[in-house]
Parts: C-alpha cells; structure tokens; sequence
C-alpha cells in the first residue's frame, strides 16, 4: 500500500491467463478495504474486481495490472490490459452458461464505471461509494 494520508492504494501486475491472480487479488483487496465502507460494498467490491481481472485474463492474451485506490468515502479499481479492443456490454443469453454477465453485474452494482484507451490497450475501471465517513 502506498499513498497519501486517508489514501490506500493496492497494485498489482497479472501474469497473462493466471487465473489464480483472481483469488489472490480478492484477497489483498479484502485486506486493503477490511475497515472501508458500508456493510456489504466490500463484498460487491471483490465481485466487481473479480470480473474485470477474469475477464482481462481471458479475454486477452496478454498481462494486465490492477489498481485498487481507496479514499475516505470512494473505491476506485482499474484494470489495464494491453489490447485496445474495447469490451461489449451484452445481455446474456440463457444458453451462455455463467459468461457474458461480467460487464451486466459492474453496469447494474458500481456507482459508476467505463473504458478508456490507454496507449496500448485500455483501463476498465468501476468506483464505489463507501458511505459516510
């Protein structure tokens, strides 16, 4: 963790289609956000974490770097990739099994998210309100 006073921040690179990187970004973000926010946003931070970096894993053939920034009240998260095809948000279909929802759960729990180009590649990111402080 590194930062400004009231600021905590969690970064970590993700080896390419290390899909064990997923559990222990959980983890740390667990640890970094123990005494954040209200009842339960952790939680839907770690859900919304995990489907960016899952997806960044699969979805390209290429590393990726998380960025968790805490501020009294915000959660910021940010996944960078290396490919600059920009993700589809779609509705899922029955015959999908458990894909295509990634981007639907981010759009439907996080206060606020996107995409942004970044040289080579993007930064899917998504903010959290943690309530008062």
């Amino acid at each position: 963790m590194v930062g400004e006073p009231d600021r905590a921040q969690l970064r970590r690179r993700l080896g390419r289609s290390d899909l064990r990187a997923v559990s222990e970004v959980r983890g740390a973000l667990r640890e970094l956000l123990r005494s954040w926010g209200k009842p339960g946003r952790s939680d839907i931070a770690e859900l919304l974490t995990s489907e960016l970096v899952t997806n960044a894993l699969v979805h390209t053939d290429h590393d990726a770097i998380l960025t968790a920034t805490v501020a009294p009240g915000r959660l910021r998260v940010e996944v960078r990739d290396f490919v600059g095809r920009r993700p589809k948000l779609r509705v899922p279909n029955a015959d999908d099994g458990t894909h295509g929802r990634g981007l639907v759960l981010v759009q439907s729990l996080a206060d606020a998210w996107g995409v942004r180009a970044h040289g080579v590649g993007k930064v899917v990111w998504f903010e959290l309100d943690g309530g008062p402080v």
